[in-house]
């Protein structure tokens, strides 16, 4: 299996906005850049925002309870991380779609999630595993 970092690209309506949000809010810094895209390092991955003049509808899928947007990325993090990233959302009083939560407690799986939006209505998903070698467990329950 490979060490490097992902790449994602994905669409976004106003490239100053995804800047303030990505940059401003989440943290990242930037990468290479051109008139209708931008790159950002998102935890040492590359995630490429591309401007486009609207977004499509997203279908929700039920998880645990909870309708989630089934296009959305994220990272997995450290728990300390997950907290830190939490606590900073909380702090800036970003509108959650799933706020922070605790995920399948005490089963195999066991992971800290939460959903929220960036300005053009991408989903992003951050969570954190209780104990990370389970991240690619088959056996957990819904």
């Amino acid at each position: 299996m490979s060490s490097y970092p992902f790449h994602l690209a994905f669409p976004v309506t106003d490239l100053e906005q995804a800047r303030e949000f990505y940059v401003g809010l989440l943290g990242c810094t930037t990468g290479r850049e051109a008139p209708r895209w931008i790159d950002f390092n998102l935890y040492g991955h590359q995630v490429t925002a591309h401007l486009v003049s609207e977004m499509d509808e997203v279908p929700l899928n039920p998880v645990d309870g909870r309708q989630v947007p089934a296009r959305h990325f994220g990272v997995i993090l450290a728990r300390k991380e997950w907290d830190q990233l939490a606590d900073r959302l909380r702090r800036h009083n970003v509108d959650f779609i799933i706020p922070p939560y605790i995920r399948y407690e005490g089963e195999i799986g066991e992971q800290a999630t939460m959903f929220l939006q960036d300005p053009s209505g991408n989903y992003l998903e951050f969570k954190a595993f209780a104990a990370p070698e389970f991240i690619f467990d088959k056996d957990y329950k819904d």
